[in-house]
C-alpha cells in the first residue's frame, strides 16, 4: 500500500497602509501572483517555515503572529494535494539580498486591485488567504498545538 503526503506549504498574509504583498512567478509558462509561500523543511516548525519563506521570496523579516487558516487544494495538472498553513503577521525590516531566483517581481496591492488580477492567480487559495484575513480569521497559534522540531 502506498503511503499518501500532502505537500505543506506554508503562505504569508503581509499588509502595509491597506496594500498587501504579493510575488511574481512563472508557473507552467504563465506569470502568476501569489503570497510569499513554500514548502515546509523537514525539522522545521510552521511558523519558522513562514518567516524563512518571506525572507527568501521578498527580502522581508517577517514575524508570524496569528494563523489565518488552513487549506486544503488538489492541483490536478500535477495530481498534488497542497495543506496550506496560512499566517498573517508583522514586517520587521528589509534586508538587502537577492531573492529567489524564481520570484519576477514584488508587488504591493490592494484587495480591489488583486481580485481584478484574479486570472493570475496562482491558485484559488491566494483569494481565499486574504478575503478570510479581512473578515478577520486570525487565530492564536494555540489552534494548531505545540510544534516540535
Amino acid at each position: 500500500m502506498d503511503l499518501w503526503r500532502p505537500s505543506v506549504t506554508v503562505a504569508a498574509v503581509i499588509e502595509r497602509d491597506g496594500k498587501f504583498l504579493f510575488v511574481e512567478e512563472l508557473q507552467d509558462g504563465r506569470h502568476v501572483l501569489n503570497q510569499p509561500a513554500g514548502h515546509l523543511d523537514p525539522d522545521e516548525t510552521l511558523i519558522a517555515a513562514c518567516a524563512r519563506e518571506v525572507m527568501e521570496e521578498t527580502a522581508h523579516r517577517f514575524e508570524p503572529r496569528s494563523l489565518v487558516g488552513i487549506y486544503r487544494w488538489h492541483y490536478k495538472p500535477a495530481d498534488v494535494i497542497f495543506l496550506r498553513f496560512c499566517f498573517a503577521g508583522k514586517i520587521l525590516g528589509v534586508e538587502d539580498k537577492p531573492l529567489d531566483k524564481e520570484i519576477l517581481a514584488l508587488h504591493w496591492q490592494s484587495p480591489a486591485e488583486l481580485k481584478a488580477k484574479s486570472p493570475m492567480h496562482r491558485s484559488p487559495l491566494v483569494q481565499q488567504c486574504l478575503d478570510d484575513y479581512l473578515a478577520g480569521r486570525c487565530y492564536p497559534f494555540d489552534v494548531i498545538s505545540r510544534e516540535f522540531a
